[in-house]
């Protein structure tokens, strides 16, 4: 019988690779596993989708400022209620919010409640001997 191999000293006891796949004793790599990689878009110079990122950041500064105005809003409400009522607390809380709104985005509502309250603690430290 002929020998068709190419292998010289190839015995039929041998395993060798060129055994037919159903001869192997182990699983043959295949790679054919499914993988994936996140991938950033491209962005700026290079191309990319800059409309989307600029009405993002549009959104996000709509976002600071509507929670700066409402913070600034209610330090304003503390600092007019601290000109009827407890000027001390009112005042002071209404100071302290005032620069939490400037923080917030809010710089005129700040600075408003900011004067506000300071006003209300020099009038009733000046006029509270005579009441």
């Amino acid at each position: 019988m002929a020998d068709n191999n190419n292998y010289k000293g190839f015995n039929d006891d041998e395993r060798s690779i060129d055994l037919r796949p159903e001869e192997r004793d182990y699983e043959p790599k295949t790679f054919e596993e499914e993988t994936a990689a996140e991938v950033t878009p491209m962005t700026g110079a290079f191309g990319g989708r800059t409309e989307e990122r600029e009405d993002t950041a549009e959104a996000n500064y709509d976002d600071a400022t509507a929670s700066g105005r409402g913070v600034g809003t209610f330090a304003i409400v503390l600092s007019i209620l601290s000109l009827f009522f407890l000027p001390i607390i009112l005042g002071a809380a209404g100071i302290i919010v005032g620069f939490v709104a400037r923080r917030a985005g809010a710089n005129a509502l700040g600075n408003w409640a900011i004067g506000i309250g300071a006003l209300s603690i020099i009038l009733t430290v000046f006029f509270s001997p005579f009441f």
